[in-house]
């Protein structure tokens, strides 16, 4: 769904496209693929204190989190005083406890280096996998390992589109450099920036504007600052959040990326279309005015020639209609 002709515009002359990682180019669906707990901490203890607090949160990684919680039985109390980071991570209290969960850079402002804390950060650094950390009073005390497909026809897609004349396309996450290449894995992406909050996206956003215009391809809360900053804004509204649909400026309503291939086509070659039609209009019109200047044409012919030439160009405008 494309809001408005101005959005159609850029569409066709994008030059710089930026994608999302999570829900984007990944199915957005991450399981919890395993779990690490301090040695004095139960594991099943940890991830439920999480997903006690991640109920507070949208974000598919905390969803992921209940998730896990729920298909063991357990039932979940509410958490109390929860405030969100986004796209960094959350923090609140549960039983008394202060806890706080998401990236491992943001649960270490928030927890003493001390005890577990280093055996995490090791941890941390040689996984490529996506991982969410976990703290407890001020104590590092678990890490979380997802899995999250790519989808299936991420490379196909982006390949078309380079094909169709775009010549940059990037990855935007705030995931860390390794799962960000670990995900990339063989899609054609220029360049990958990481560890970018919903105004560093923005910021990447601004960046790529001074290369040409730029599309923003996102589904969460989180992008849609950068889906607003972008020349077009492009949401992913079969599962993503309202506020990316409302953002942007082309919604795709189901739950893929190969509406994206025909929607750049559709404009460029509506663009395309509009340009030649012009041109040529205008071209004629003139050809026609100095033929009349000159003598060659009475006014009645100069009127019925201009009166064809609309015609014809207005013809040649329903084939966009094709």
């Amino acid at each position: 769904m494309v809001k408005n002709g101005g959005a159609r515009e850029a569409l066709a002359s994008t030059r710089s496209i930026l994608f999302d990682k999570t829900g984007t180019i990944t199915l957005g669906e991450p399981t919890v693929r395993e779990i690490h707990a301090a040695p004095d901490r139960d594991s099943l203890e940890v991830v439920t204190l999480a997903a006690t607090l991640s109920q507070g949160s949208t974000h598919a990684v905390s969803r992921a989190i209940v998730r896990y919680v729920d298909a063991s039985g357990i039932i979940l109390l509410a958490p109390g005083e929860v405030e969100e980071s986004p796209g960094e991570g959350i923090w609140g209290q549960v039983q008394g406890h202060q806890i706080c969960v998401g990236t491992f850079a943001f649960v270490a402002r928030h927890v003493a280096n001390d005890g577990w804390f280093n055996v995490a950060e090791e941890r941390v650094n040689e996984h490529s996998g996506l991982m969410t950390a976990i703290g407890v009073d001020g104590k590092m005390v678990g890490l979380l390992v997802f899995q999250d497909e790519v989808r299936a026809e991420a490379k196909a897609v982006l390949t078309a589109l380079r094909d169709q004349g775009i010549p940059r396309i990037g990855l935007v996450t705030g995931d860390r450099l390794m799962v960000a290449r670990a995900v990339a894995g063989d899609v054609p992406f220029d360049h990958i920036e990481v560890g970018a909050t919903p105004a560093g996206k923005v910021d990447v956003v601004l960046r790529e504007k001074k290369r040409g215009v730029v599309a923003m391809v996102g589904d969460g809360v989180n992008d849609a600052p950068a889906l607003a900053a972008a020349n077009v804004g492009i949401a992913l509204g079969a599962k993503g959040a309202g506020a990316s649909a409302e953002a942007a400026d082309v919604v795709v309503l189901v739950d893929g990326l190969h509406p994206l291939q025909m929607a750049f086509k559709i404009a460029q070659r509506s663009f395309r279309i509009a340009r030649q039609s012009v041109l040529v209009g205008i071209g004629l019109s003139t050809a026609g005015m100095i033929l009349g200047a000159l003598g060659w044409l009475t006014q009645i012919e100069g009127a019925i020639a201009q009166e064809i030439i609309d015609v014809a160009v207005i013809l040649n405008a329903l084939r966009a209609l094709r």
